[in-house]
């Protein structure tokens, strides 16, 4: 009886506190590294190696996060990468396997684990936008057989080392990816946040700090740069997924392939040539990044003079607020709600309706398919020319600036 009762209170401990009997801060820790470390598969090697090839793996941590995942997440690299490659290829159309967009916020939000298993039965998906991922013997045998068997292991080890408490940090490791990816990169990073860049599509950055979800915050500037192994862009923001791939770099586990262009501003040409043509489309967004803060700028004076005369309440104050917030997006992006409010404000000012009209022209260097280099170059001085003609100080600024632009 006493020996029954020994084994009862030993069992008891156990599913109490566990092999490793951990205090709950302990296991706080743990469930941030272990939950840090499965972000960090997904953004490294799936995501930013796998799916875009901007960098290249080691072999070791290649296979350490491929193993992570098959333990974390049950994910199939091969299914992953292709449903996220469909997602480039057909954003925010009916294709697109997660756009809030085309499906509803609501729809991705509680739903996205359940669209990502869907699209992952699509043979046509796997066969399309597959090319390139692991097809070695371990993961034809193991990994994408079984793949429900290494969350399998992971549930075993998480209540060994924990006991009871083990379950709870076993289900927010399998609720990690489905919420932040499912959830926030594929909803809320489509549907709210700021947007550095007029990419052709609604992805925007959640968070100028991308720490939680290893940098995925940074959406907007990674379906800009797609191919880019960097998230962050801009001084103020943060990629620690990069942080971790400038380590790996460093001791020569990761070699980046790419990342975004820079527009390098340096002595001002006379006129602009065949290079300061090159250096304008190939840094076409942060081009028209910087034309938005100057249209910004214009919409914010035009706003203080009104300001200046008690106008704030009137019509022309609230077009003009309107005017601040879209002038700079391109036609198709703005909401059909306020383009008559829009087309007001800039009618009564000449200088908007000139910074509007020479945004399409300047767009138009890079979207005409059916035009020469030679024509393209005479194009950009000829703007150039019109732009310093024109008496605008922010076009005259802007205009320098791009006769000083180099690759």
């Amino acid at each position: 009886m006493n020996e029954l009762l020994v084994v009862r209170d030993a069992l008891l401990h156990w599913l109490a506190y566990g092999l490793t009997k951990a205090s709950w801060w302990q296991v706080l820790v743990y469930t941030l590294v272990v939950t840090h470390l499965t972000i960090l598969s997904v953004t490294i090697y799936l995501h930013r190696s796998q799916a875009h090839r901007a960098l290249d793996l080691h072999p070791l941590p290649a296979h350490f996060f491929r193993f992570w995942l098959w333990m974390t997440t049950g994910m199939v690299t091969k299914q992953w990468v292709s449903i996220h490659r469909k997602h480039h290829a057909k954003c925010e159309t009916e294709e697109d396997p997660h756009s809030p967009q085309t499906r509803g916020i609501k729809t991705v939000l509680l739903q996205g684990a359940e669209l990502y298993r869907a699209e992952a039965k699509v043979a046509e998906t796997m066969k399309k936008y597959g090319h390139g991922a692991p097809d070695d013997w371990i993961e034809r045998n193991l990994y994408t057989r079984y793949s429900a068997l290494g969350v399998s292991l992971m549930l075993i080890i998480d209540v060994l080392l924990f006991g009871a408490i083990g379950l709870s940090v076993w289900a927010i490791q399998m609720l990690w990816i489905p919420i932040n990816a499912a959830g926030i990169i594929n909803g809320i990073g489509h549907y709210w946040g700021y947007r550095n860049f007029e990419a052709p599509d609604a992805s925007t950055n959640v968070s100028p700090w991308g720490i939680v979800i290893g940098g995925e915050e940074l959406h907007n500037n990674h379906h800009t740069y797609p191919t880019s192994a960097k998230f962050s862009v801009k001084p103020f923001e943060f990629d620690i997924g990069w942080g971790w791939i400038r380590a790996m770099e460093m001791v020569g586990l990761a070699k980046v392939r790419k990342t975004a262009p820079q527009l390098k501003l340096g002595a001002i040409k006379p006129v602009a040539d065949g290079k300061t043509l090159e250096a304008v489309i190939a840094n076409r967004y942060e081009v028209m990044a910087r034309y938005a803060q100057e249209l910004k700028r214009a919409c914010a004076a035009e706003l203080e003079h009104l300001k200046a005369q008690g106008a704030q309440n009137t019509a022309k104050w609230t077009e003009l607020r309107l005017a601040k917030r879209w002038l700079h997006r391109d036609e198709d992006k703005i909401p059909s709600a306020v383009k008559v409010q829009m087309q007001r404000a800039v009618a009564d000012s000449p200088a908007l309706a000139k910074l509007v009209a020479m945004r399409e022209e300047l767009r138009q260097l890079w979207t005409r398919t059916n035009v020469s280099a030679e024509q393209l170059v005479l194009d950009l001085q000829a703007w150039c020319r019109r732009a310093e003609e024109s008496g605008i100080a922010a076009l005259q600024d802007f205009s320098r600036k791009l006769r000083a632009a180099h690759a």
